[in-house]
């Protein structure tokens, strides 16, 4: 599904129909009617594969693993944004550089933002995968600041440590499962943005 009209020029995949990407023009959409694993190019794309198996929970989590190890090829292979939680176990487990290193052997390079910088009503600390977008494009581009109203999973003294929260945090409301999953509008135009640029 294309969105927006315009020439596509960007794919997004594993994304939320109902989510802000089928706004964007030029983008190839591929949700919940659309297996993304089967995506083969030719445009730069970019990844949010299911994080479930991945993140915290993840004992708890029913989601195929191979949505994300499938994302990983992709996006080495076409180059652009993959997108999961802070701390998620795919970047030990597909090989993936840490954040602030060098440049891994497919051009790709990692770096955690946060997406109350775009609007969203947590923090929602995010680790960013790139491949082919240049470093300085991003780190002049990227949003920094941003005040929660939220906190994912109202966390306890030692997890909002873990997390990056400060104390203060248990006293904002408790993300509802939708706002955990959602992204700001801002944010998705940002990634896209970065996904175009990739050489």
């Amino acid at each position: 599904m294309v969105s927006g009209g315009g020439a596509v020029t960007v794919a997004a995949l594993y994304v939320d129909p109902r989510g802000p990407y089928p706004t964007l023009a030029g983008v190839d959409c591929w949700g919940i009617n659309r297996d993304a694993r089967l995506y083969n190019g030719p445009y730069p794309a970019v990844l949010h594969p299911p994080c479930g198996p991945w993140a915290s929970f993840r004992k708890y989590c029913t989601e195929d693993l191979s949505c994300a190890l499938r994302a990983v090829e992709q996006v080495r292979e076409f180059g652009g944004v993959l997108e999961h939680p802070r701390g998620s176990t795919l970047w030990r487990v597909a090989g993936l550089p840490a954040p602030n290193t060098d440049l891994d052997i497919h051009g790709g390079w990692s770096l955690v933002v946060e997406q109350v910088s775009w609007g969203h009503v947590a923090r929602k600390p995010t680790i960013l995968y790139l491949v082919g977008v240049d470093r300085e494009l991003a780190l002049s581009t990227m949003r920094t600041g941003g005040e929660p109203t939220h906190a994912i999973g109202r966390p306890g003294k030692a997890a909002a440590a873990a997390a990056g929260y400060t104390w203060p945090c248990l006293k904002l409301k408790a993300t509802s499962s939708q706002q955990n999953r959602r992204t700001p509008k801002a944010f998705a135009e940002w990634l896209v943005m970065l996904a175009r640029s990739t050489r």
